[in-house]
């Protein structure tokens, strides 16, 4: 087995987590809202009806004591 190889490929790989680490650590410090435009796919995934569900049960009642 050749040493040198060796030490490059484990270098080469010392890079690469050390890269991940600094990543996930950004990911760690920085969950506050972005400013811009979201990108189609997470505009469509948030996307939800808003308001009572119809045929919720809360609603009627509330239409029926206001109007007495």
């Amino acid at each position: 087995m050749d040493v040198n190889k060796i030490l490059v490929d484990l270098r080469e790989e010392r890079q690469q987590i050390e890269e991940a680490i600094i990543t996930l650590e950004r990911l760690a410090r920085g969950r506050g809202r972005r400013r811009g435009r979201p990108p189609a796919w997470l505009s469509a995934a948030m996307t939800r009806g808003r308001g009572r569900p119809a045929g919720s049960k809360n609603g009627r009642a509330g239409a029926k004591n206001a109007a007495a």
